[in-house]
């Protein structure tokens, strides 16, 4: 169970076969391979020890898709940089892992210096653009051309494949340990429902960074398929690669495809035709917006897909079948779907006893996906690990078919967009500006983004700050999209006879009357 056997396949196999396009370039799997093997020796002649992490801060690009194959041929492990993050954030991420060298694009390449003024175990950086790299850089295509192919390490099994970065229940992020066979068995998982088959073209619309659009790719790694890349998504740009890539596969989160079936160049008589599944996931979508969706795309096949970071990252699907009058009839159409292929799926209480089918409970997680653990983080990974189960913190119902029916969030997180917020977080960095006494971030609904922050917020005595203050406050500390988008003041907040803050009471107004709670 190793990720770079796909790509010794497709070497075998059809190596004149196109294994990238990007912005009009095209490199077959033998020049893919090639550059894999090349950049493996290079990162391991800049110092890349067996199980190393190596960080890339870029947008979406075939140089990406070569830095995600070129870590397990060398032997290291990837640590892909959130570029939604602040400066801060980043750093955190690099010290904490402890990556010792630095991949970046044009687009981030004025960060670096910062970066590494502030985080010392940075080695060295790598350009990885088309321009020449700046001083005190390495080139990417440089270092390809300067070394020889190395033979692949064949890193497998339970090897670190990566260090994967979420948002985190104490304030700070928490670094995901995924193996060889965690993101294998993943890939395989969603091979055997059908998602991507072997000889698909799929685009990388969604960013590359995330492991939701690294969880699709690698069913496209394991069996040699094609990838489209765009540097980062739009609409115009997902429409204009499939027509030109012929593309059959996409992975959206749903505000990308509310943005994308809403945009007018849908209206555009572009030929679509290639376009054979949708994936969705990351976040809820609305009733309202699948049904545009699959309106716009008539004879598209739609997957939904649930699961998380720590479960490489799928853990069930909900088929094409289901998304049908047939399905919707069955009740389905909003399921999250049942256990993909290899991964065991319960709805338990709060002592982990299996409830009666219909009973809300926590999703629970068994199987050959769910991750290592947290990155020096014991205790944390022992409490979501316990009794070997990953426990989601998402509350939801079964169906006597095993459909589970995701109804609330039992862990303090929003998924605003398709990214994770952590409310301890956003609490931590609005907490430190000078007016606020106490405050509290919850998710509220959202027609745009599934979630949406808000902050409440109790001033100290005879202190001002306006809404406005403080969300820009947030912004200097924290990734923008982490950031509140509506502020709400209170002379108090409600607390619990324990002192803690009831956030149920804070969500009630909110939520109340909705089937879901998220």
């Amino acid at each position: 169970m190793y990720l770079t056997q796909g790509l010794h396949r497709a070497l075998q196999q059809h190596p004149d076969k196109p294994a990238s396009l990007f912005m009009g370039r095209s490199r077959t799997f033998r020049e893919h391979g090639n550059r894999v093997a090349r950049l493996a020796g290079a990162l391991q002649k800049l110092g890349m020890a067996p199980g190393d992490r190596v960080a890339m801060l870029a947008l979406n690009s075939d140089r990406y898709l070569e830095y995600q194959l070129a870590m397990p041929w060398g032997g290291g492990a990837a640590n892909p940089c959130n570029i939604r993050w602040s400066v801060a954030e980043i750093v955190y991420s690099l010290e904490d892992s402890g990556s010792t060298l630095l991949i970046v694009d044009d687009h981030f390449a004025a960060l670096a210096e910062p970066i590494c003024a502030r985080c010392k175990n940075i080695r060295a950086v790598i350009h990885a653009g088309d321009g020449p790299a700046p001083a005190g850089m390495h080139g990417f295509d440089a270092l390809i051309e300067a070394t020889a192919p190395i033979a692949d390490c064949v890193r497998y099994g339970d090897d670190l494949c990566g260090v994967y970065y979420t948002g985190g229940t104490t304030g700070f992020p928490k670094g995901v340990m995924l193996s060889h066979t965690n993101l294998w068995a993943s890939g395989m998982s969603l091979l055997g429902e059908g998602v991507s088959p072997q000889g698909s073209v799929y685009l990388h619309a969604a960013p590359m960074f995330h492991l939701a659009d690294f969880g699709i790719s690698i069913p496209q790694h394991l069996a040699g398929n094609t990838h489209a890349i765009i540097p980062a998504f739009s609409p115009e740009a997902v429409l204009d690669c499939i027509v030109r890539d012929r593309v059959s596969d996409v992975l959206l989160v749903p505000t990308m495809i509310q943005m994308l079936v809403d945009h007018p160049a849908m209206k555009s008589g572009r030929d679509l035709s290639s376009l054979k599944r949708v994936i969705y996931g990351a976040s809820t979508i609305s009733e309202a917006v699948l049904d545009r969706a699959m309106a716009a795309l008539p004879g598209v096949e739609f997957f939904q897909a649930y699961g998380m970071t720590e479960l490489s990252p799928v853990a069930t699907i909900n088929p094409p079948w289901y998304h049908t009058a047939e399905g919707r009839q069955a009740g389905k159409l909003r399921s999250g779907g049942r256990a993909s292929f290899g991964m065991e799926v319960r709805i338990v209480d709060a002592d982990d006893v299996e409830v009666p089918r219909g009973t809300v409970g926590e999703v629970i997680v068994r199987g050959p996906n769910v991750m290592l653990g947290y990155w020096n983080k014991p205790e944390q990974t022992a409490a979501a690990l316990r009794g070997g189960w990953m426990h989601t913190g998402d509350g939801a119902r079964m169906d006597d078919d095993g459909f589970i029916f995701v109804v609330d969030r039992m862990k303090d997180m929003i998924i605003t967009g398709g990214e994770n917020v952590y409310s301890a977080e956003v609490e931590n960095a609005l907490a430190q500006h000078a007016a606020v006494a106490m405050c509290a971030i919850i998710g509220i609904p959202s027609d745009e983004w599934g979630e949406s922050v808000h902050a409440v917020v109790v001033l100290k005595p005879g202190a001002q700050a306006s809404a406005e203050a403080l969300m820009a406050h947030c912004k200097t500390l924290i990734a923008g999209y982490k950031c509140p988008r509506s502020v709400e003041f209170r002379e108090a907040l409600p607390l619990s006879g324990a002192g803690k803050i009831l956030k149920t009471m804070l969500r009630l107004p909110f939520w109340e009357g909705r089937e879901r709670q998220v």
